[in-house]
């Protein structure tokens, strides 16, 4: 994780400061000297690249200026071709099968109409990983208190400030430099556009796991839910995600908008969803602020059909709230923090030896009492150590991962050796505050 505890000037105070100004005009002078370079030469390739697309339908023109066998009448030839000769032909990456990491972001409500982006906050930040290969998807909700530096001098500040004072790119940066990654692309959604979705798919189902009663009239937000499985309307998907009116705070909100986002992928793929898609994507072109092109959202889109609903991770960076003065953040744990990215961003697990012992443990709430029974005792049959169990009141069912050694592969190992842990929501939590030492929790409450 990339420490950055001020905001201080690089150079020395008794450097002259006239002469560092000179230093730095000439710098900024061979900078853009070699951006307009740069610039021409992108340009120029671009324009190349496009007129051999334009022209990669004529395999004579191809052949008559490459050859017949080379690479470039090849590669244009298999492109302009496409996928017509492969049984799945609805999906292809418009770059490649390389991952990407896709910036999700969720802006707070704008009192300006006509412009909803410019001042507003990020409540919901979430980076998700994509892998079109392995048609998986892992995520990380970054709390929205997060305490971090921002970048051009903005000093010390909560990271969903970062839209506020410099916008979309501001937020990128801060993320690229905070946490050492490369943001690929950006999505940034309004409340509206989640109404919007929502409905276009004529709602979603949701199970609340708590009475959820609030009403702020300034605010215009009134949220009246019972505990229990509900369909939810557009409106009430928003109501939904805004509450955060208990104990956990905005960390119940954050895991509200992982299980709210499972929710999604689940309806994306249901066959009644799918004639919904070009619907959906109409939506983005008002509520919906993005750099990627509609084809790219469509092919996303498509993918969605395809994500295999036991291969995403998730996580939230792991850390504790803390004040100062009036000010309340999230302090982030690097070590923690490091992990949960090498983990679920850069994909990187170890090698694990067969014959390692596995520990867990088994929280329930009171209404699932015998499954956790029977799935303690399926547990140690299996050859597992159950060292803690205990009543819990959680959001939902879960498989909560706590060391590296537990990955998906493992949880499938483990599905087929115990029926019981079938469909949980996988998440990665390194804290491990529930028994501290054991490799898993299980989380079993009112609803898998």
């Amino acid at each position: 994780m990339v420490n950055r505890q001020t905001g201080r000037n690089p150079y020395s105070k008794q450097m002259d400061m006239t002469s560092y100004m000179r230093k730095v005009q000439k710098e900024r002078a061979e900078q853009n000297k070699f951006y307009r370079i740069l610039t021409l030469m992108t340009i120029v390739f671009l324009g190349v690249l496009l007129s051999l697309f334009i022209f990669a339908d004529n395999e004579h023109f191809l052949e008559s200026h490459f050859g017949k066998n080379s690479i470039i009448t090849k590669l244009f030839q298999k492109l302009s071709r496409g996928n017509a000769n492969k049984s799945d032909a609805d999906f292809n990456l418009p770059f490649g099968p390389r991952r990407q990491n896709i910036l999700f972001l969720g802006v707070d409500d704008s009192k300006n109409l006509k412009d909803p982006w410019t001042g507003t906050r990020t409540d919901t930040i979430l980076l998700m990983n994509v892998d079109p290969r392995t048609k998986s998807i892992n995520a990380i909700s970054i709390p929205r208190d997060s305490k971090v530096y921002l970048p051009h001098d903005n000093g010390v500040n909560k990271i969903n400030a970062a839209h506020a004072i410099g916008g979309v790119d501001m937020t990128i940066e801060t993320i690229e430099d905070t946490f050492g990654v490369k943001v690929d692309r950006y999505i940034m959604v309004h409340d509206l556009a989640v109404e919007k979705i929502v409905d276009a798919m004529n709602g979603i189902d949701i199970y609340v796991e708590k009475p959820m009663h609030y009403n702020d009239y300034s605010g215009n937000l009134h949220i009246n839910f019972d505990r229990g499985n509900h369909h939810l309307s557009g409106l009430q998907a928003v109501e939904y995600l805004r509450f955060r009116h208990d104990a956990l705070g905005d960390i119940g909100r954050t895991q509200r908008q992982q299980w709210f986002m499972r929710g999604l992928l689940t309806s994306l793929q249901s066959p009644k969803t799918i004639t919904k898609i070009p619907d959906i994507i109409s939506i983005s072109k008002k509520y919906i602020k993005t750099d990627m092109s509609l084809y790219e959202l469509s092919q996303y889109a498509a993918l969605a059909r395809h994500i295999d609903m036991d291969k995403i991770e998730i996580a939230t960076l792991p850390g504790g709230p803390s004040s100062r003065g009036h000010i309340s953040y999230w302090i982030l744990d690097p070590e923690k923090t490091q992990q949960t990215i090498n983990r679920l961003i850069y994909r990187q697990q170890p090698q694990i030896d067969p014959n390692t012992p596995y520990t867990g443990s088994v929280m329930y709430s009171q209404s699932r009492s015998s499954d956790a029974q029977a799935m303690i005792s399926q547990l140690r049959t299996a050859g597992i150590s159950v060292k803690c169990t205990g009543h819990i009141n959680r959001i939902h069912s879960q498989f909560m991962a706590h060391s590296d050694k537990v990955t998906n592969q493992y949880y499938n190992w483990l599905r087929k050796k115990v029926p019981s842990t079938d469909r949980l929501q996988f998440v990665y939590d390194p804290l491990d505050y529930y028994c501290p030492g054991t490799d898993f929790t299980i989380v079993l409450t009112g609803t898998k």
